[in-house]
Formats: C-alpha cells, structure tokens, sequence
C-alpha cells in the first residue's frame, strides 16, 4: 500500500509546516499581549501553584507592566492594543498602589489578587480552569515563556480539531488543511496565543465541534470508508478501480481516525468539551450549547419536511440542549455572576457605582449604540463580511455535517458579543471570536467539489488483468453528509 503510506505522510506533514510555520511566526512576539484581565487569571494561577496572594499579585503586576513595554508587532494581525501610554515603573506602581486601596477596602481572600473590588474579581474567581490550565507552564518555564507556550499549544490544539472536524464531515485533506490554517491566521489564531480564559475556551468549543459532528455525519457503507471502532483505514482491494483505491487513501493520516471514530467518541467530545470549558468560561459554553440546540432543531425539522431521517440530528440536539441546562444549573448553584451581574457590571463600571435597579432599557440602549458603530466598522475593513458571504455560499452550495456545526458556534459568538456591548470592546476580536469559527469550517469546503450524500453505484470500464478483461462495479465515496 504505498500510494496510501505516501498520502498519510503528506497529510501529516502539511498540517506539521502550518503548525510550525505559525510557530515560528509567534516566536516574533513572545511578549507584548497581556491585556488587564491578564494578571487576574496569572495571579490565580501563580497562587494555585503555591505562591503566597501579595507574592502573586506582584508578579502578575511585573509581567503585565513588562508586557505592556512592547507595542504589538505588524507580523501579528487582528490586534487592536495601542503603544503604552505610562512606563514600566509607573505601571508598576498604580497596580501596586490598587491592590493597597482594596485590601484596604476588604478584598482580603480569594485566589486571584486584590486588583479590584470583591465582586468584579469574583467574575474571575468563577473561571477556575484556565488558571489551573497554567500552572505546570508558569512552574516549569515562567511567566513569559510559560504564558506563550500555553497560548501556542492552545492554538495549535484548536487548529487540530478544526482539520479533524472537516476530515471527519468527509473534506479532502486540502480543504482540511485549509481550515487549519484559516484557523491559525485568522483572529481565532490570535485570540489563542492572548493569555486570557477566551483561547482555551475556543479550542475546547472546537472540540464540541469535533464531537457533533461525528454524531451527525452518515457512514456511507463503501468499500473505502472505515469500519466504526476499527481505528484503520480499509485495504484496497487490488482489482479494485483507481477511483476506489482512491478514495481508501482519502481516510489515511488524520482523515483515517476521523473516518473511524464514532457515535461514541462523538458524545465523549461533546460532553468532555462542555464540561471543560465550564471550568474556563461558563458563560461561552452555555450559549455554545444552546446555540447548537436551537440550531439542530431547526435542521431536524427541515430534514422530517424533506422526508429524510432526522433521528441523528435530534439526538445531538437533545444532548446539547440537556448540557446546557446542565451548565446554567451548574453556575447557578455555585453562584457564579450571572447576566444580570453582567448588565450590571457594564453600567456601573465594574460595579464602582450603585447598581441600577432596572438595569435593562439602559442595557438596551447600549446595544444599539454598540451594533450601529460595529456594523460602520465591518463596512470599513469588510473582511469579516467577505468571509461570511463565502460561508453562504458553502451553505448552499454544499452539504456536509459540519455545516450547521459551524452555523451554531458562529451564532454562540454573536450572543456572546451581544452580553457585553462595550464600545472598549469595539476594535477587539475575543468576545465574538466563535462567529469567526462559521468561516474557518466553512470556506474550506468550496475547495472540494459539491458532493451529493449517500454512495453511487457506477459501472467500472473494463480493466486488464494478466493479459485478460474483468467487469465489475465499484462504489464512489461520496462526501459525507447528515441526517440521512
């Protein structure tokens, strides 16, 4: 089988020169992200792995005043922060001087350092797993490189799953290989290497992708695709057509766990990936999960109008939808803040003025304010919009499982902007960063020819054999679909 050792071996080696490619290209800043929130979860995670709270909060203040030294470089796209406005030691100085005032002020437990009042750091306090997620980078390496290195495997994770899931939804290794570097080179890519909770929890809803859509894919019974639960691509048969062997080595290297993973390894993701990135970011995996609910309900209506089995789709539906309720009783009962600490946090600047006592007509307004300036600002740099037109167009050009998938997240990252319209926010990407997942699933798949579901039996051309003529039929492996 050596045409299919050859396939494997460049599929993996594809996807090996975009991670290192992309690695070599974040060795250009290995500093220079932190944001504010960043010395929040450091000094979480710096407490978490023994260091004393002052002790940790000084040195998540030396990183992110040292980080703000160095303005983002042009070889990192999608940034929005600006060149630092206080040197090193007057950062230095007005962070320490605020952990002073709220100490002072009765922030005196917790696990992340006294930065700002008892309710605002109790948002970060909700976020246990990004934190714990640090701790061995942050031992082993410090906080620097150990920041990085924990942002670069993230990244490279979510990469990963993103040409895993487009494998598994039946794309070439080009259109897969593809995605991974859309993934990688778009704000998704920048988004992971920020040292902030939003980056683990985009690779751990690339996971949730991955999942549904093994759950939602059909297994054409060819000869080319491979067993459930075998683990290997199948082998050719030698009289068979060229298009058959073909389409065995379509499965080899990453496509050939993605052509045989399952139902079962598909409910595992799903429920693995939201259980995980509750601990990083609630909030997100709540809206993720019922997104997909309300997204697969609507697919399975469509597939029982069409008169197609919607049994598959239903089924992953149900689970998403009992996960979210799982994770919003999950949160409530820990009392973590919820959305209306969000509203209130927005409109009383991290809760430093009284709260509004009906906080929603003034929430409202704001999001019009924020919508109307963010659609100005897509008229100005159209990438996005591009990019989301070329998605429609693989909606309705094309049909495979990981299209609703892909739906669903970006629709989780628009209610996820849409909870916090803040104008600060404007110019990052980190809140809406799931909408930016629609076109990295689907864009890749209009490199590959529309495919119609199912497997069509074509008469073979006469073939020699020794001297002599067989006939015979082959099957051509279609793309796979859903919902059928």
């Amino acid at each position: 089988m050596p045409n299919i050792r050859r396939i494997q071996h460049r599929g993996l080696i594809g996807m090996l020169l975009v991670a290192v490619a992309f690695t070599a290209l974040q060795l250009t800043a290995v500093t220079g992200r932190a944001s504010p929130d960043t010395k929040n979860y450091l000094s979480y995670a710096l407490s978490l792995s023994g260091e004393s709270r002052a002790e940790a909060g000084r040195r998540a203040i030396a990183y992110t005043c040292e980080s703000a030294r160095h303005a983002p470089l042009p070889t990192i796209p999608w940034t929005s922060r600006k060149a630092p406005g206080e040197t090193a030691e007057q950062c230095v100085r007005r962070l320490n001087d605020s952990m002073a005032y709220w100490t002072r002020r009765g922030n005196t437990s917790g696990m992340t350092a006294p930065f700002a009042n008892q309710r605002f750091m109790a948002i970060f306090e909700a976020r246990p797993g990004y934190p714990l997620f640090l701790v061995p980078f942050v031992t082993v390496l410090g906080t620097t490189w150990g920041l990085w290195l924990a942002g670069l495997l993230v990244a490279l994770a979510g990469s990963v799953c993103v040409l895993l899931a487009l494998r598994a939804a039946g794309a070439s290794r080009r259109a897969g290989l593809a995605g991974q570097a859309l993934y990688l080179a778009l704000p998704t890519g920048t988004v992971a290497m920020n040292p902030l909770s939003d980056g683990l929890s985009l690779a751990l809803g690339t996971t949730v992708v991955l999942g549904c859509t093994l759950l939602l894919r059909t297994r054409p019974g060819t000869g080319a695709e491979p067993r459930a639960g075998t683990g290997t691509a199948p082998r050719p048969d030698p009289g068979a057509s060229a298009e058959r062997r073909a389409g065995a080595g379509r499965w080899a290297g990453a496509g050939r766990w993605a052509g045989a993973a399952g139902p079962r390894t598909g409910t595992a993701l799903v429920v693995g990936g939201f259980a995980l990135m509750f601990l990083v970011r609630y909030s997100q995996a709540l809206l993720l999960a019922a997104a997909l609910a309300a997204v697969l309900l609507i697919r399975a209506a469509w597939l029982h109008r069409k008169g197609r089995p919607p049994a598959p789709v239903l089924r992953a539906a149900g689970l998403c939808g009992a996960l979210a309720v799982l994770v919003h009783a999950g949160a409530h009962l820990l009392s973590w803040p919820m959305g209306q600490d969000s509203a209130q946090d927005l409109l009383t600047h991290h809760y430093q003025r009284p709260d509004r006592p009906d906080p929603w007509p003034e929430f409202f307004a704001q999001e019009r304010v924020f919508w109307s300036a963010w659609l100005r600002l897509q008229a100005s740099r159209p990438v996005l919009p591009v990019l989301l037109a070329l998605s429609a167009w693989a909606l309705l050009k094309r049909r495979s499982a990981v299209l609703p998938v892909a739906v669903a997240a970006g629709a989780a990252g628009l209610l996820n902007q849409a909870g916090h319209p803040n104008l600060d926010q404007l110019l990052g990407h980190r809140l809406i960063v799931f909408v930016w997942l629609l076109p990295v699933l689907a864009v890749p798949l209009l490199l590959d020819r529309p495919r119609t579901e199912g497997a069509s039996p074509l008469p073979a051309q006469p073939k020699e054999v020794g001297g002599g003529q067989r006939d015979g039929t082959v099957r051509v492996v279609q793309q796979t679909g859903e919902g059928a």
